[in-house]
């Protein structure tokens, strides 16, 4: 089974091996095959995401027949230095108008 690295960090497998064999989180990520890097790194969200995403919305609404490819390209024209992935992240669930 694969699991995405945001539920290992904050899953239970090392936080268990942690307590029940009082072991050290190094030790605790040998045994459960999971990179320490993996624990202890700290995701950081964009400072933009909330007015990216409001923009998104905006875009989508006032052209409702375009697709995350489009408005791409229409916030890389006003400037945005944004992949299509993040504007279909940022999108996704947004209500067309």
């Amino acid at each position: 089974m694969i699991i995405s690295p945001d539920r290992k960090r904050h899953g239970l497998p090392v936080n268990q091996a942690i307590q029940i064999l009082e072991v050290s989180e190094r030790r605790a990520c040998r045994v459960v095959g999971q990179s320490r890097a993996i624990q202890r790194y700290n995701k950081r969200p964009a400072d933009d995401e909330d007015f990216l995403t409001t923009r998104v919305i905006e875009l989508a609404s006032q052209y409702g027949r375009y697709g995350y490819r489009r408005v791409t390209a229409l916030l890389r024209n006003e400037g945005w230095i944004i992949n299509h992935k993040r504007a279909k992240r940022s999108g996704s669930g947004a209500e067309r108008g």
